[in-house]
């Protein structure tokens, strides 16, 4: 489609909802795939983890307000609004999410983020994730930028965004409110192209 300034959509619409969300493999055995309703225990414990709270603004209240987000990560797909994976070993339970929010296909651009359970920490997953769904997101779907962003008061981001290959841009001042308060954000990001 051609916008109003007669610029080509850089993603034709219908790309994403055309198809079925993939499932993306990872190393050892992981992969990223769609949320499942089964899985609502797993958001359930991370809309309960502290650090997922602090850092990714994230509740869920009880196992209804879980399945009811998983149903919504579909219909965003489906709109191609948002496009969110489970991490998970091959028929095992998900351990972590990693997806693309604010998704604009007409620009070319997404938000990559990504949270890990307690147990999925520290082994580089959230590297390998983060590698994976944007090597999916320039490659496969084709947008051209991606920016990951993460409070400036958290460090282990900051080295996930990095390790994945997404170069820091700058810091934007009091861009996100969380509980103690306005957080500045460190903006980093990868266009088609960048070398993995």
């Amino acid at each position: 489609m051609i916008s109003g300034t007669g610029i080509p959509d850089v993603v034709p619409a219908g790309r994403m909802a055309g198809r079925a969300q993939p499932v993306l493999d990872l190393p050892d055995g992981l992969q990223l795939r769609p949320w499942r309703p089964e899985d609502a225990e797993a958001l359930l414990a991370a809309g309960q983890d502290p650090d997922i709270r602090r850092w990714n603004l994230f509740t869920v209240a009880d196992a209804a307000q879980a399945r009811a987000r998983i149903a919504r990560m579909h219909e965003r797909w489906r709109a191609e609004t948002g496009a969110v994976w489970a991490l998970a070993r091959q028929d095992g339970p998900a351990v972590g999410l990693a997806g693309l929010n604010d998704v604009d296909p007409a620009g070319g651009s997404a938000e990559l983020v990504y949270w890990l359970l307690p147990q999925a920490r520290g082994a580089g997953l959230a590297v390998a994730a983060v590698r994976r769904l944007a090597r999916w997101a320039l490659d496969d779907l084709g947008l051209h930028r991606l920016r990951l962003c993460h409070s400036a008061a958290n460090p282990a981001s900051c080295r996930v965004a990095e390790r994945a290959g997404f170069p820091y841009e700058g810091t934007q001042r009091s861009a996100l409110l969380h509980a103690d308060g306005w957080h500045d954000q460190h903006l980093h990001a990868r266009v088609a192209g960048d070398p993995a």
